[in-house]
């Protein structure tokens, strides 16, 4: 154990920093939250449907801090974290007990439906490729977190979806598409996105050791020529030693395992729990569905009103935790042919 903490001071303080800020990071994680690493994988074709269309693949990975002291003097942090936080103090939430930062990047591939048009489908959604990088600001005060994170990146050829998604498609061996060049254009892209969360109940003692079920809703929204939309929902869960944190879902911000907890993670013995969650999305914008921003571009006529079901569920061991997810989307734009449905594998290990 001792040896994995460690790392975590070189990754965490060690980037840029001292033998000493490594240390006082080490004697913090021992004391608190240790930081984790998720990957997660998207894919339609895990949503059972043999489907190959719309919001076709994703990965993402992440790094989540320890609970931190502050932003910008936190040994934990690498140097160059807290010199960015310095200038971005209006993004840090303050008043709060527990607080830590996430960062992540991330690609997303959207297609439409036939892969065998080389021409531009019209009415389907366009070819589409989003590379992200993300950082976030989660807070906590018992049974209520806020969660701010700053996603910026480019869509188009510069994402490198159509690359991606023909090593994959010969790797198993499936159809390539053919209509990658009609794909939106290059266009740096952001995001703010907000979102704050309650717990019910709010007490963590029913999670001690035993079977327990919590809730917990959701409301905020997203900023920005990637996506500019309004959230609401909740999510149930139902387990053995159901984690004191605020979701399972990882499609969500504050989702797979990267939110503060209390008393530190339990490390030893066996803990899963099953998951169902609702969210409706009043959209504004969505540059995969409505085309660059300052360029011609392929689009289509989104749908404002927006719609998920996910259910799933997770199982942890010691440091280890697997989730697996599948969501039903409602149709987003006139036309969309079948509903969407895809599925999220998640493994995630605290150092």
């Amino acid at each position: 154990m001792r040896r994995m903490v460690q790392v975590c001071g070189v990754l965490f303080a060690g980037l840029a920093g001292s033998a000493a800020a490594a240390e006082r990071c080490e004697r913090s994680v021992l004391a608190s939250h240790p930081p984790a690493v998720n990957f997660r994988v998207d894919n339609d074709l895990f949503g059972g449907k043999r489907q190959d269309q719309g919001y076709t693949n994703g990965a993402a990975l992440s790094f989540v801090s320890p609970n931190l002291v502050d932003f910008t003097g936190d040994p934990c942090l690498p140097r160059l974290a807290r010199w960015v936080n310095r200038h971005i103090e209006r993004l840090q939430p303050g008043g709060f007990d527990q607080q830590n930062m996430v960062f992540a990047v991330g690609q997303g591939l959207y297609t439409p439906s036939d892969p065998t048009r080389s021409d531009r489908v019209l009415d389907d959604r366009p070819y589409a490729a989003v590379l992200l990088a993300s950082f976030g600001y989660n807070a906590r005060n018992d049974a209520h977190l806020r969660t701010t994170q700053l996603q910026v990146g480019v869509v188009g050829p510069a994402a490198l979806g159509e690359q991606v998604q023909n090593a994959v498609h010969k790797i198993i061996d499936s159809t390539q598409f053919q209509g990658w060049d009609h794909q939106l254009r290059n266009e740096p892209v952001f995001a703010l996105v907000h979102e704050r969360m309650r717990r019910w109940p709010g007490d963590a003692s029913f999670d001690s050791d035993g079977w327990g079920m919590d809730a917990i809703t959701h409301w905020g929204g997203a900023v920005g020529n990637l996506a500019t939309h309004g959230t609401v929902g909740a999510e149930v869960r139902v387990g053995y030693r159901v984690p004191d944190d605020f979701g399972t879902s990882p499609v969500r911000p504050a989702g797979e395992n990267t939110a503060p907890t209390r008393g530190g993670v339990r490390h030893a013995g066996w803990a899963m729990h099953v998951f169902a969650s609702l969210e409706g999305r009043l959209v504004l914008r969505d540059i995969t569905l409505d085309g660059n921003t300052f360029r011609d571009s392929h689009s289509v006529d989104k749908r404002m009103l927006v719609g998920d079901a996910g259910y799933g569920f997770a199982v942890t061991r010691g440091r280890w935790k697997f989730a697996l997810a599948r969501y039903h989307r409602s149709r987003e734009f006139d036309g969309q042919a079948e509903l969407p449905v895809f599925g999220s594998f998640t493994v995630s290990r605290s150092l």
